[in-house]
């Protein structure tokens, strides 16, 4: 069955996206490739709103974050870490891999992370080497208030590494204007793309961290490796792996896409998808995980309802109306659902269509639910 993808990511992508990956298979070096590998980098730059250095890297996000922590830093640094949440607890797991001292500093879970709890923590942990933090927590669908903490961060002249994995392309996310020193995502959040590579965006003072190492992390996930590359072979192969050519020309196609749009149409799109969303399903007994201005608008976490297992909605969307949403994550598996905005799924027919069928399970359970309630998020955003 094709289904429509409402979960946090891959997001269901547009149809000349796919078509772009249906090309022939390209080199990945010589003259014609680098014209269009120079195009995708700067359109990447613009998407990141920076001058820094963006790195293409064949694998997911976490490869993008495992090279970050494992090129900047020697065994036994310490780096402070934001964790409110399942992917906050992934940071600190990346870093202990590469032998890092982790303190860290915490939010519940469903709140965002305290830029104050940042500052009292560069107070008491004067040789931190960087701050981490994850931007969207897709555990909860908290928003941290990145250009805050990037700020005290800034202020105590601290370097910050950002998982914008569910985040770049979504939400505001300045790279520069806010001083982020590496910054990683992937194509298939809110860039709208398949899966298949990292992108990084870092600064020269992290590279320059990068230059300072001095004990050895490997070779494929090494900046020093790529940044080498980038160097000395420019022309034709500025990196040191084969690169994935369908994937970066459908990255391209979006990409365009988004830019011609503008961010800001981009990031209304997915505002009034999430209002849509929440204000259908609270119009027909559903409660909200978390409420406010972290909310992000990336996805929405609901609360399971008393009158059955979140999981019976899950499975009844899937096999009843081939509709795809999330479960909790850790401490949430069974006591909520996530829903993604991003792509189709920020489209009122691929919403009208996710309400009804919600309705329809609430019906199918016995519960008095009048045809289209939820649809007043729709119709208030006309």
């Amino acid at each position: 069955m094709d289904y429509k993808l409402f979960i946090p990511g891959p997001c269901e992508v547009d149809d000349q996206v796919l078509a772009a990956m249906g090309q022939p298979v390209r080199r990945h070096y010589g003259p014609e490739w680098m014209e269009l590998y120079n195009e995708i980098v700067a359109l990447l730059q613009k998407v990141f709103q920076t001058e820094n250095s963006v790195f293409i890297v064949p694998g997911s996000g976490s490869a993008g974050l495992d090279m970050a922590f494992g090129s900047l830093f020697n065994t036994g640094d310490t780096v402070l870490i934001g964790d409110n949440g399942f992917f906050g607890e992934r940071l600190e797991a990346i870093a202990k891999g590469h032998g890092l001292r982790v303190t860290k500093f915490t939010s519940p879970l469903g709140e965002p992370l305290d830029p104050s709890k940042l500052k009292q923590a560069l107070a008491e942990v004067p040789d931190a080497k960087a701050v981490a933090v994850v931007h969207h927590e897709t555990g909860t669908t908290v928003l941290n208030p990145l250009e805050e903490l990037a700020r005290v961060a800034r202020n105590a002249g601290v370097p910050v590494i950002v998982d914008a994995i569910a985040s770049l392309g979504g939400v505001p996310l300045p790279v520069d204007d806010w001083g982020i020193d590496v910054c990683v995502t992937v194509p298939n959040k809110c860039l709208e793309c398949p899966p298949g590579v990292a992108l990084l965006s870092v600064s020269p003072s992290a590279l320059e961290m990068v230059d300072r190492r001095t004990k050895p992390r490997g070779w494929y996930l090494d900046l020093q490796v790529w940044r080498d590359f980038a160097r000395k072979w420019s022309s034709w192969h500025p990196y040191p792996v084969t690169l994935p050519t369908n994937n970066i020309l459908a990255l391209r196609v979006n990409l365009r896409r988004i830019l011609e749009q503008g961010l800001e149409a981009q990031y209304a799109r997915y505002r009034q998808a999430a209002k849509s969303v929440r204000r259908g399903l609270e119009a027909i007994g559903f409660e909200m995980l978390v409420n406010g201005d972290w909310a992000s608008p990336i996805a929405t976490a609901v609360k399971a309802r008393p009158e059955f297992p979140v999981d019976e909605l899950v499975e009844y969307l899937a096999e009843q109306h081939g509709i795809l949403v999330s479960g909790g994550l850790g401490p949430y598996e069974g006591k909520a659902f996530r829903i993604g905005h991003m792509g189709k799924a920020s489209l009122p027919s691929y919403i009208t269509e996710f309400l009804l069928a919600v309705e329809a399970f609430l019906r199918h359970k016995g519960l008095d639910v009048t045809e289209g309630a939820s649809l007043v998020g729709l119709a208030e955003g006309k």
